[in-house]
């Protein structure tokens, strides 16, 4: 377990170090500079974690990183302890070592700044305990290990809002297996519930400060507006894309078989209580919702499912499958490669020709790249930090790239209705009275027409460029704007 601990580590610090921060992480980084108790888009845990990883070691990608590479780590050892309780050591390892070679909880979730690294390690710790309390039959009857399990969980409410369906899963097991309802009428789940609320409670102080902006974004997501079973299911293989599709068969064969044995084989049920909520949520929201549900939000469904993927692993491998074995090996194997030659070929420019070929118009590159050559342009014309002059971007996503790449001494704002995060820590209204800067890296034409009623003018300047190793990958528009007149927009 520690040399795989160990190999994963290094693989994950690699691809940290090779690639600039994308468009979640630049957004996440350079909105979170203002320390708050709250954000728009979620809780604050990884906020928390890349504000305080740039205070000590700056903003480079790999240093706002180091903190969801460590808890990707303890990531891997709480799988091997849960796959362990579930079931032996065996399987804790096989759980843990596919948990590794998965993209979205292995690789993305394990390195970048996104807030799925921390619900997944406090939903495994939540997981871990709760199995160790209920198997508990000490003079305590496993309060601590209940104590454990409402900081895990309140933790992870911290991390991500949709650590609610696991948590229910919770208490639907123990609805649902006889041998443990009477924890019901216990105190410790209700401890371990309160434990957990006052954990998220500065949240909803700060909802409840700011309008429940929060609530309401996320809330709206799942808004219907028509019966669509397609997306359903385009929603359900995108999911098994992210897991890698050989690992999510015999999962859900693994599931269904656990299913199948029900509450009599409890620590196989309590997993799949744990499981099923996202999984089936998620599927059940693409039918409907109004926005497209990205294929990652299921993730932690699968995460609880890993330990019976491990219990199947270990069988077929007792069985002598070579199969098994060469899928395991050629998956470590094909997941490191890949890897290298994404972080090799972004890091020194070397997948220009392939890139292309495949996507002649937009180039991927600017996503994986940091966009710090508008910083170098910008000053060498004294547009940068000029006296009655904000800088300002026309979207939140273009917002995030640019005040990343601009650096944490340049203050920019967002002006658009859906300005997110920067909407709280530096609103708009905030220029009124000055000139603006606006750089725009798309469709400037109609970006001056529409932010034509909010100036006495809109004069167009020469662009600028997000370079890369001395190749122009993309060239910015700049619009001034001269006196800014209201905001928001009349109508």
């Amino acid at each position: 377990m520690l040399w795989l601990i160990l190999a994963a580590t290094l693989v994950r610090l690699g691809f940290a170090w090779s690639l600039g921060l994308g468009v979640d992480e630049s957004y996440m980084v350079a909105a979170g500079r203002v320390f708050s108790l709250g954000y728009f888009d979620h809780p604050p845990a990884s906020w928390w974690l890349s504000w305080s990883a740039a205070q000590v070691f700056g903003e480079s990608p790999l240093a706002v990183r180091l903190p969801f590479i460590a808890l990707s780590a303890l990531s891997t050892w709480l799988m091997f302890r849960l796959g362990a309780a579930a079931a032996n050591e065996r399987v804790g390892f096989w759980a843990a070592f596919a948990f590794s070679l998965s993209p979205v909880l292995g690789v993305t979730s394990a390195t970048w700044v996104l807030p799925d690294g921390p619900l997944d390690c406090a939903l495994l710790g939540a997981a871990l305990c709760l199995m160790h309390a209920i198997a508990d039959r000490g003079a305590n009857r496993g309060r601590g290990w209940w104590i454990g399990a409402g900081i895990c969980a309140g933790l992870a409410l911290l991390s991500k809002y949709s650590a609610v369906l696991t948590i229910g899963g919770a208490f639907v097991f123990l609805l649902t297996s006889r041998a443990h309802r009477h924890w019901l009428a216990r105190p410790e789940p209700y401890v371990a519930a309160l434990v957990a609320f006052a954990l998220f409670s500065p949240v909803i102080l700060w909802n409840a400060t700011h309008g429940w902006a929060s609530f309401a974004f996320q809330g709206g997501r799942a808004g219907a507006t028509r019966f669509r079973p397609f997306m359903a299911l385009s929603t359900l293989a995108g999911e098994a894309l992210f897991i890698l599709p050989w690992i999510w068969a015999p999962m859900m064969v693994a599931f269904v078989a656990a299913l199948r044995r029900g509450p009599s084989e409890w620590r196989g049920w309590l997993l799949c209580c744990l499981g099923a909520p996202p999984i089936v949520a998620f599927v059940l929201i693409a039918a409907w919702s109004s926005q497209r549900v990205l294929f990652h939000w299921a993730a932690p469904g699968y995460l609880m499912l890993f330990p019976l993927l491990g219990m199947l692993i270990v069988q077929w491998l007792d069985r002598g499958s070579r199969a098994t074995r060469r899928t395991l090996a050629g998956t470590a194997i094909f997941a490191v490669a890949v890897l290298a030659v994404l972080g090799v070929g972004v890091r020194f420019d070397l997948l220009n020709p392939v890139v292309r070929l495949f996507a002649p118009r937009t180039d991927p590159m600017l996503e994986a790249v940091d966009w710090s050559s508008l910083r170098t342009d910008l000053a060498a014309r004294g547009l940068l930090n000029r006296p009655g002059t904000a800088l300002a971007a026309p979207t939140w996503r273009e917002a995030g790239k640019i005040a990343y790449g601009l650096g944490p001494d340049v203050a920019l704002t967002c002006i658009n209705l859906d300005c997110r995060q920067f909407g709280f820590i530096r609103p708009a209204s905030g220029a009124i009275g000055q000139d603006v800067l606006l750089i725009v890296p798309e469709h400037a034409d109609r970006v001056a027409k529409e932010m034509a009623p909010l100036f006495d003018r809109v004069e167009m300047l020469e662009p600028i460029s997000v370079r890369y190793r001395g190749r122009v990958l993309k060239p910015v528009d700049l619009l001034l704007g001269h006196r800014f007149k209201q905001w928001p927009p009349p109508g």
